[in-house]
């Protein structure tokens, strides 16, 4: 299975903004991830249509979280960016070819479809028990809260000519 990057910029931003206590412009976190501006964008517009962050309007505007952190499961972020389809889709092969498989034969989905929709299933379960906290707090594991404590100043700081969207 192969997710997008889209999926691996969300989850940074939904991390970084447990450390906000106010709204992050999106042109901010684009700068701390060194990502394009539009292309987070589209990301952060997915969460948004997924109600996981909320886009705050104005000058003092940006992204915040629509939740607690312990709310919002790493499997919503990538369902929200990548869409809710399955890994794996059946073309019933088994139907296919000179030695096909009758439709009375194929009344239950073939041995390929079961396994690749169990771990499908097992995937989707072991991120729906990963939360934005979860990760927030193995990040502070990772690095101490040192880490967390350096965004929050970087993203409160001033805002240079070179962290605007354009600049990437």
């Amino acid at each position: 299975m192969k997710l997008s990057g889209g999926v691996e910029w969300a989850l940074h931003c939904c991390v970084v903004l447990t450390t906000a206590t106010d709204p992050i412009p999106a042109a901010r976190l684009a700068a701390l991830h060194d990502v394009s501006g539009s292309y987070l964008a589209k990301q952060l517009q997915a969460l948004s249509r997924a109600d996981l962050v909320h886009s705050v309007q104005g000058k003092a505007g940006g992204y915040v979280l629509t939740r607690a952190p312990e709310l919002i499961t790493v499997l919503e972020v990538v369902v929200a960016v990548d869409g809710s389809q399955p890994a794996f889709v059946c073309t019933e092969i088994r139907r296919r070819g000179p030695l096909a498989a009758r439709a009375e034969q194929c009344t239950r989905p073939c041995a390929i479809s079961r396994a690749m929709a169990g771990a499908d299933a097992a995937w989707r379960e072991a991120l729906r028990e990963i939360s934005i906290a979860d990760l927030a707090r193995s990040v502070d594991e990772d690095y101490g809260s040192s880490v967390f404590d350096g965004i929050r100043t970087w993203l409160t700081g001033p805002n240079d000519d070179e962290d605007r969207v354009g600049a990437h």
